[in-house]
Parts: C-alpha cells; sequence; structure tokens
C-alpha cells in the first residue's frame, strides 16, 4: 500500500495514473481536485502496487476542508510506503507531513514536473528538501511526459513487504462504477466553468441502472451553495449543463465501455460543505479532526 501525499496541486493524480497506466484519477489545473481518497492497482513484474491518491494537504477551514484532510492522513498513516509529491517549481513541504513523524511506512521525495524546471536547478532543490525531512530515496518524474515513471513504479515493486495479491490482476480500482462516473461528471465541471466554478460545488450518485440493452441509465444530482452559483452551473438557457452533460456522458461510456444514458440536475443546498451526511456521501469521513 502506497500513498501518495502533498501539497494541493502537486500532481498526485497524474502520478497515480501514469503508475496505472490509465486514467482513473480526475485531472485539472484548479486546486483541491481531489477530494476522497482514491486506489489506482498497478503491476509491476511479480508486484502488485496499491497507490492511494489522496486530497492536497494545506490548511482547513470548513469541514469539507478537514474531511479532505483528514483522509489524506489517515491514508499515509495506513500505508506501507508514502510518496511525498512535491512540484518541482514550488518546492515545498506541507506543515501536516512533518506532524505525520514516524506514523506509517517511510516516506520517499518525488520531486514532481521536472519538466517544468531546469536541470541544474533540480540536485539544490532535492538537497534543500531532503535537509526538511529523513526521507528514504528520492526520484525525479514528470508524470505528465512519463519521465521517470518506469523507474519510480520499478523501485516501488522492489520496495513492497510481501504477500498475496489483494485484487485480481486485471483490476485497476477498486472504486464502483457510480463513484467513478460521479467523479468523471465533476471533472467536467472543472474543465467547463474553470475560474466560474464555485468551490462548494460537488456530484452526487442518485441512480445507476443497467438496461436490458446493455447501456446504462445515470441520475446525478450537481450541489451547489447558492443560486447565483446554479445560473453558472446551467449557463443561459441550459446550454452550459448541456455541454457538461454531453461530454460527461462520453467520458463515461469510454470508461465503462457501454452506451451511457446521462441525467443532471442540480441542486441549491445551503452549507452542504458542513454537512457530514453529505460528506459522508462523498466518500469522506465525515467532519474529521485534522
Amino acid at each position: 500500500m502506497v500513498a501518495l501525499i502533498g501539497a494541493p496541486n502537486a500532481g498526485k493524480s497524474t502520478l497515480v495514473n501514469a503508475l496505472v497506466g490509465q486514467k482513473l484519477a480526475i485531472v485539472s489545473p484548479k486546486v483541491q481536485t481531489t477530494r476522497a481518497r482514491l486506489l489506482g492497482i498497478a503491476v509491476e513484474g511479480p508486484a502488485q502496487l496499491l497507490l492511494f491518491d489522496t486530497p492536497g494537504l494545506f490548511g482547513p477551514r470548513r469541514a469539507l476542508d478537514r474531511a479532505m484532510v483528514s483522509a489524506a492522513r489517515d491514508a499515509a498513516r495506513d500505508a506501507d510506503l508514502r510518496l511525498l509529491i512535491v512540484d518541482a517549481r514550488r518546492p515545498e513541504v506541507p506543515d501536516a507531513v512533518a506532524d505525520l513523524g514516524d506514523e506509517g511506512g517511510p516516506t520517499w521525495l518525488v520531486l514532481n514536473k521536472v519538466d517544468l524546471v531546469a536541470k541544474d536547478r533540480l540536485l539544490p532543490l532535492a538537497a534543500q528538501l531532503v535537509e526538511s525531512l529523513p526521507f528514504r530515496q528520492v526520484y525525479m518524474v514528470s508524470a505528465l511526459t512519463g519521465d521517470g515513471v518506469a523507474d519510480l513504479r520499478a523501485a516501488l515493486a522492489r520496495s513492497v513487504p510481501e504477500g498475496p495479491w489483494l485484487y485480481p490482476e486485471d483490476q485497476l480500482t477498486d472504486a464502483p462504477a457510480r463513484l467513478l462516473a460521479t467523479e468523471l461528471t465533476r471533472e467536467q465541471l472543472f474543465l467547463q466553468l474553470g475560474q466560474e466554478l464555485p468551490y462548494a460545488t460537488a456530484v452526487l450518485p442518485e441512480t445507476f441502472e443497467t438496461r436490458p440493452d446493455g447501456s446504462i441509465a445515470i441520475r446525478q444530482q450537481i450541489l451547489v451553495d447558492r443560486d447565483s452559483q446554479k445560473a453558472i452551473v446551467l449557463g443561459r438557457g441550459g446550454a452550459r449543463i448541456r455541454a457538461i452533460g454531453e461530454a460527461a456522458r462520453a467520458a463515461i461510456g469510454a470508461a465503462l465501455g457501454a452506451r451511457v444514458h446521462l441525467f443532471l440536475h442540480v441542486k441549491v443546498a445551503p452549507g452542504w460543505a458542513e454537512d457530514p451526511r453529505m460528506l459522508r456521501e462523498l466518500g469522506l469521513p465525515g467532519a474529521g479532526v485534522a
């Protein structure tokens, strides 16, 4: 079990996808895209690697924030090995990483996005970070281009403890299809709304039904805090929500290998990000203490 931890937007989700060899975790330029921990399963020779993508570590303010940080810290404590993913352009170690101390397994430093930094700066950056924490190993990768990813995967395979595989060889994640579907819809919200996207937005699954013809009917609810945010998601004459639905339907269909009928509606739920019940539905452990 390997937990990928780090600051928001360090590239954890992109690296999980690269290590697995297939897109599982959603990715966007917006910080705090990942909210709940997601398992990606990679195979390297005789080793099965259980890779936990986690929310970014940051200073939490609301119940949603605290639950996200709690999910990341729980994954770090449970893991046999931790990878601290650091954006080479912004080389910083979140305070929460130091607070973990010796809980969980050893920590490796993975300097990511090295393709965006001058090569002669990388070794000094790594040395500076190693002074802050006693990392067992240091790797430099570009999760986006794949540079260094194979070496990291091979090193992980050599380091995991011996034991039986926990999942079938062809399984890539333990996430249910309905959860993957909501994540792909949420990704389209990020991609199509950009800076207009209200942070207090979530996608909840309502129904997920396989029809007799093999197609899948999915109903999802998009939560926002205020009527003004609902208007942003809907767009003029409903154009925005239709575009989001079309793109999400295509992405879900490709991921599930089936024809998909996707029905979206937007609900105003003031204060949903402070509601423990809502957080549990999103796969987060309530308002957790960070």
